[in-house]
């Protein structure tokens, strides 16, 4: 029976394969075998376009289609002449790259041309690289008489290259995957990269490529591994015993556990190791809960925030929206609007508005879902009340709320209820909570008198906007930096984030686990539930990942990416 517990419990000591970059993740990319080719650079015309191989055959496809035939010297650019591999016809004068493996992106023999953009040259290339496919594979030089239009080099046997084919979407990404150049979290880390469109985003997903992320969930799977070391420790060898490593403590664990099991028997239990290992998990389990209660920042971090414009009608709320939404492109005042098409109608007339229209945008670096919804007031039809409708919807999924007055009319009976019903409960409600936070703009400056604004006391915190001439809009950007610094987490600074919603679920799983363990009144369960808990933390950057998890993660990236 002791041997079995034991083993139990070496197994929660041990724990799952850790991925590592330079250990590989165990992963095998479908189809990793063949050389692939791709257009890696985007499409269309362009100064410089990217097209890259890798697998085995890369060599081959480089000699082929370059002149003179031989390599180039690792990681070095070299001017070649690019032909057709058949008719010897040129193609362009490009730069090319050659990588070996494992030195590379893949950790597979990988090619770069490096050619001119446009779209004859490009596609000239890519069905070269097919066409080579038809050139036998012999790595020797490819140059001497008798080699040009419609000959066989004498140095290559007739055959096909075998499985030179194009690139599935995110193929190269995930080869590298396979091969423990990037953990799964610096993978999602790759892909936010490319699809970051802000300032903040670019900064977390640096960081997530970077391993800060993966170093995280290492730095807990160490705790749990400690824990479940403290367990296999747990009949008596006793401290000193043995120096524990992150990569050697497992099998030795299991030495001292299986001596322990032999001739161990009648030792006494070290005082307080067990209260040590509950010591490790409750700490553990604090950080985990404080991370997935900020998980919601992440994920607002990498889709955007929701920032709702809310007001009475006629306040300038369509002026602020266009405003902001112009200032992606330009600064200046008024003439933002001729750098990009309004996205709300601006009328005199009250109630232009009726329907909720949304815009991504950039503010102050971070991503938005800004919404321009109807004024706020007892519509006057079935349509406004509608809108007016949606409008209170709107306003309940908000993360920030963008409040709309007009300054030179705050004593109206709409600017009043305005006030009492919407600004002055979510301020009571904000400076504590996570949920909803407020920024009351007072807009339409320009129209208070010259001797500045008479406004009363009780009036909360705000700021002075003209949409009209863009006085006050710097005031309103660091004001917004500041409030969606807050709501999506600022990437510059403190841990990183939980941006996906795969992030969050493993999190949840190892938290459960952990409180499985506190309850478990059987040491083989307490053993089973760490090794629960450390099998999602690997889970969460690489280990042991399905493959239905794996494509969708990869199917996210461009073809040559």
């Amino acid at each position: 029976m002791w041997r079995g517990l034991w083993t139990l419990v070496a197994r929660a000591a041990r724990g799952p394969r850790r991925p590592c970059a330079r250990q590989g993740s165990g992963a095998r990319a479908p189809g990793s075998g063949a050389t692939i080719f791709a257009l890696s650079s985007g499409q269309g015309r362009c100064g410089i376009a990217v097209i890259r191989t890798s697998g085995p055959a890369s060599g081959h496809a480089l000699r082929s289609l370059t002149a003179p035939r031989e390599l180039p010297r690792a990681r070095s650019a070299s001017l070649r002449l690019l032909t057709d591999p058949r008719s010897g016809e040129p193609l362009d004068r490009a730069l090319v790259l050659w990588f070996p493996g494992p030195h590379s992106f893949t950790g597979e023999d990988c090619a770069e041309f490096h050619v001119h953009g446009g779209p004859a040259v490009v596609s000239g290339v890519l069905q070269a690289l097919g066409e080579s496919s038809a050139l036998g594979s012999r790595s020797g030089p490819a140059s001497g008489p008798g080699w040009g239009p419609g000959s066989q080099h004498p140095d290559r046997p007739a055959g096909r290259v075998p499985g030179l084919r194009p690139a599935e979407a995110g193929e190269f990404t995930r080869r590298a995957f396979a091969h423990g150049k990037l953990s799964l979290t610096e993978v999602e880390g790759l892909a936010d990269l490319i699809h970051a469109e802000t300032e903040a985003q670019r900064r977390q997903a640096l960081r997530q490529l970077d391993g800060e992320l993966g170093q995280l969930c290492s730095g807990w799977a160490e705790t749990l591994t400690k824990a479940s070391w403290t367990w296999a420790n747990w009949g008596g060898w006793g401290r000193g015993s043995w120096v524990i490593t992150p990569h050697t403590a497992p099998p030795q664990a299991l030495a001292h556990v299986e001596a322990y099991i032999d001739f161990g028997e009648d030792d006494n239990l070290e005082e307080g190791i067990l209260e040590q290992a509950d010591s490790q998990v409750r700490e553990l389990e604090v950080a985990l809960d404080t991370h997935l209660r900020d998980a919601r920042r992440g994920q607002r971090l990498r889709s955007g925030a929701h920032v709702v414009v809310t007001g009475p009608p006629n306040a300038g709320k369509s002026s602020l929206v266009n405003l902001l939404s112009a200032w992606e492109v330009g600064r200046g005042g008024a003439e933002l609007f001729r750098c990009r098409k309004p996205v709300s109608i601006v009328s005199p007339e009250p109630g232009t508005t009726r329907d909720v229209l949304e815009t991504p945008v950039d503010l102050a670096g971070f991503p938005a879902l800004l919404s321009d919804t109807a004024g706020l007031r007892e519509g006057q039809g079935p349509v406004e009340q509608e809108g007016v409708r949606r409008a209170r919807e709107r306003l309940e999924q908000a993360d920030l709320i963008l409040a709309v007055l007009d300054a030179s009319d705050l004593a109206s009976p709409s600017s009043c209820n305005f006030l009492d019903t919407v600004v002055t409960p979510a301020i009571a409600r904000s400076p504590n909570g996570n949920s909803q936070r407020l920024l009351l703009v007072l807009n339409k400056s320009d129209l208070l008198p010259p001797g500045g604004p008479d406004l009363s006391p009780e009036l909360p915190p705000h700021l002075l906007l003209s949409c009209l001439t863009g006085a006050g809009l710097d005031g309103l950007l660091e004001a917004l930096r500041k409030e969606l610094a807050a709501v999506c987490g600022d990437p510059s600074t403190g841990p990183p984030l939980l941006t996906r919603a795969r992030h969050q679920h493993h999190l949840q799983a190892c938290l459960d686990a952990l409180g499985h363990y506190r309850r478990a009144t059987d040491v083989a369960l307490a053993a089973e539930a760490l090794r629960v808990a450390r099998g999602h933390l690997a889970r969460l950057h690489g280990g042991g990942g399905t493959e239905e998890i794996l494509d969708i993660i990869f199917r996210d990236f461009c073809v040559g990416k």
